[in-house]
């Protein structure tokens, strides 16, 4: 199976002239947020992969649309955005993908610095894992995994995270891995500009990855889980 991931920005080779050809084998996109909306629509469309997302920090035209359950009711318009920019908002949702089998889950946003939108406490992200319990319980029953891939925006605290308020990890992260054990939790807004960087870190049964720009995860024992 391979996962093209993207975060951050559009200046990486999942935006190049020649995406049809680099990430052909495509099976899925994730983001992992501070993209454009109309980004999805730009990778679905190449490659005729469906794309799930979560937000960042920044590109928050959308985000009140998406995220305001009273205000969506209100226009009665749940479903537009998903079907204008063929991506499926998965923050703080969790879904299968029928078209891999993949259960994915979104955590999006990063930790409050000047309150504005999609930061939060670490109480509060707290609160949203809470709300994600019940579904994360039914998959194990039903399927053997709570999970496959938690997609986020900020990183755990101490892997990959800053020291200032902005770029701090979320400690509630770790947690979430230990209990859930998700095969890989997928992260941006650390930008990497140095290519060495180090992208991948293992903490116990989970793969953090720092997805900046573009990265393609091939794994196929992630597709040997579904099913079982």
């Amino acid at each position: 199976m391979n996962i093209l991931c993207v975060s951050d920005t559009t200046q990486s080779l999942a935006f190049s002239p020649n995406v049809k050809e680099i990430y052909k084998d495509t099976d899925i996109i994730l983001s992992c947020g501070d993209m454009p909306v109309e980004s999805y629509d730009y990778l679905s469309t190449m490659l005729r992969r469906d794309v799930f997302y979560v937000y960042g920090n920044h590109n928050l035209s959308t985000f009140k649309y998406e995220m305001d359950r009273e205000y969506r009711h209100f226009m009665k318009f749940e479903n537009d955005f998903t079907k204008k920019f063929y991506g499926f908002m998965v923050d703080g949702k969790c879904m299968i993908h029928k078209r891999t089998g993949l259960i994915i889950a979104g955590l999006g946003g990063s930790m409050l610095y000047n309150d504005g939108e999609s930061q939060y406490t670490e109480a509060k992200m707290k609160w949203r894992i809470r709300r994600l319990v019940p579904t994360l319980l039914r998959n194990k029953r039903k399927y053997g995994r709570y999970l496959d891939i938690l997609i986020t925006h900020a990183p755990p605290r101490g892997i990959g995270d800053g020291e200032d308020q902005c770029h701090k990890g979320f400690e509630c992260f770790l947690s979430f891995m230990d209990r859930f054990k998700p095969k890989y939790l997928l992260h941006g807004h650390v930008h990497l500009t140095d290519l060495n960087s180090q992208r991948v870190t293992q903490y116990k049964d989970t793969k953090v990855i720092n997805v900046f720009g573009s990265y393609m995860i091939k794994e196929e024992e992630i597709g040997a889980q579904i099913g079982r």
